[in-house]
């Protein structure tokens, strides 16, 4: 089969003679393991009462679930309906029997044997930006999203192995709705090798996105469902509700075997109560009912505990990330993730509008909170700004440097003689360096990470440089990036065949969202 890179949709940049290829990442980056124990913020008791609340919650109140299907496979498995009001309570035998169903762990299927990624364990996976419909960077400013920034977000991911798995970069807002699904779907499979996003947008759009990763990977129906080759993100809407078009993505996405993440977004003091053991309460109950549904749908669906709780500024209700409520959060849902023996889903936020000092010490409290939790899924990883409503590409160079250090953090320290260096210590005499020891000369290379952008350099080398802010050079950075990037080689006859589809898709009229 004939192989071919795709365009770019830009000119590249020609490499000058004799330069050398940007130290952008480590290859080493592309499986990450954390291998410290989990920070724990409650006692096992208090796990268990919060677990046991949440079971009276789903007994005694229930949830509103809005689509008619979901609430028929609730019923067949005893849950009290109440169609009228459209409300579902379900028993803790139900919850037990969807809990017995759970794997612990699954593996995403990429475009290469490389690019399979493990999910569960001690296993990290991270990310991009996630939705925002606006973008910014600082050479266009704030913007509704395009169909060439949501581009150019998969080539950046693409380019660096610290991220691992595609996600819904940027909204195109230049493309109708009924008709985005296919060209985002054929981005990620064309620009990137990686595991790409499926949106959960009516059961037309995710056949539409099925059918294209089938046609990508050459399987047909029974090799697509036996593992799981995409991803997707299902919310509720809290306070205790699951509206019809996540519902139908739940039951879409276990039929088909496909990994699904399951994140009530509960904001205390807002769409939770203001505790911070209330508002996980309520949300791990949210999270259970729709992992539940994914199990009643077909058991051992693989399914990843989500994770999106915060806290809002009381004074003008908006938003607050990056805080010590944030941090808690996190720590704690991972706690309860691993009751239930599932991996879980972090966040990197901040409520920044500016990829700027409050954006990077927000988006570190928000790393360190989520990886000492014992995160297997970290979600917005890189580029999120504003809350949720921007992607930036200078926050996305800035957080995927901060992503490099947390994995050199989380890389083994070997001890051996030969590290230790006895010789190199004797070698050098008193007020010496070592500079110049063979010790150091033979490992030089790989002694430490290659940052992306971090300037260590003195003062008259930074006032030389004309680019004096980390978000200067972020910008040069990214701007490289894109005139460099190289899609990866793909067989030349699926890639027709999937154009073939998204055009003959795009002539039939595409597929509604609530379809």
């Amino acid at each position: 089969m004939r192989e071919v890179t795709r365009p770019t949709h830009r000119q590249r940049r020609p490499r000058e003679a004799g330069s050398q290829e940007p130290q952008l990442r480590s290859r080493r980056y592309r499986r990450i393991t954390n291998p410290f124990p989990p920070l724990r913020i409650f006692s096992d008791d208090a796990i268990s009462a919060i677990h046991q609340s949440a079971l009276r919650i789903l007994a005694d109140e229930g949830m509103r679930i809005l689509l008619p299907a979901a609430r028929h496979i609730f019923s067949r498995a005893g849950a009290i309906v109440d169609e009228a009001h459209e409300h579902v309570r379900i028993g803790a035998d139900i919850v037990a029997h969807g809990i017995a169903q759970l794997r612990p762990s699954t593996q995403l299927i990429g475009g290469s044997p490389e690019r399979n990624v493990p999910i569960g364990g001690s296993h990290v996976a991270v990310v991009p930006v996630a939705g925002p419909p606006n973008v910014s960077d600082r050479v266009r400013g704030r913007r509704p999203g395009t169909l060439e920034d949501f581009r150019d977000f998969i080539r950046l991911s693409q380019m660096c192995d610290v991220i691992h798995l595609l996600g819904p970069s940027v909204e195109a807002q230049d493309v109708p709705v009924e008709l985005r699904h296919l060209d985002l779907t054929l981005a990620q499979l064309t620009l990137s090798d990686k595991v790409p996003f499926v949106w959960a947008r009516g059961t037309a759009q995710v056949a539409d996105c099925f059918a294209m990763i089938r046609l990508a990977h050459a399987l047909d129906e029974a090799g697509f469902q036996a593992q799981p080759h995409c991803w997707t993100n299902i919310n509720t809407n809290s306070p205790r509700q699951l509206d019809a078009v996540m519902a139908q993505g739940v039951i879409d996405f276990a039929a088909a075997g496909q990994l699904t993440i399951i994140t009530p977004f509960t904001l205390a003091g807002a769409m939770a109560p203001i505790t911070l053991a209330g508002a996980l309460t309520l949300a791990h109950a949210e999270a259970l009912m729709g992992i539940v549904l994914a199990q009643l749908v077909r058991p051992g669906a693989p399914v990843v505990y989500g994770g999106f709780t915060s806290n809002v500024d009381m004074k003008s209700g908006s938003p607050a990330f990056g805080t010590p409520e944030f941090v808690k959060a996190s720590l704690g849902t991972g706690q309860l993730a691993r009751h239930l023996g599932l991996p879980w889903r972090g966040s990197n936020a901040t409520g920044s509008a500016v990829a700027d000092e409050q954006a990077t010490y927000e988006s570190a409290m928000s790393l360190w909170g989520t990886f000492m939790g014992g995160v297997n899924v970290l979600v917005h990883g890189a580029g999120w700004l504003e809350g949720g409503l921007v992607a930036s590409f200078e926050k996305f160079i800035l957080d995927v440097e901060m992503l490099q250090m947390m994995a050199e953090i989380l890389q083994p320290v070997p001890a051996s003689c030969a590290e230790i260096g006895l010789e190199a210590i004797a070698e050098v005499a008193p007020g010496g360096h070592f500079f110049s020891t063979a010790h150091t000369l033979e490992r030089y290379r790989d002694a430490f990470y290659a940052p992306m952008i971090s300037d260590w350099s003195n003062y008259g080398q930074w006032v030389e440089s004309g680019e004096r802010t980390a978000a200067q050079r972020a910008t040069s950075v990214w701007q490289r990036m894109l005139q460099e990037f190289t899609p990866p080689a793909r067989d030349a006859e699926r890639i027709e065949a999937l154009e073939a589809f998204a055009a003959k898709r795009r002539a039939e009229g595409g597929a509604s969202p609530a379809a």
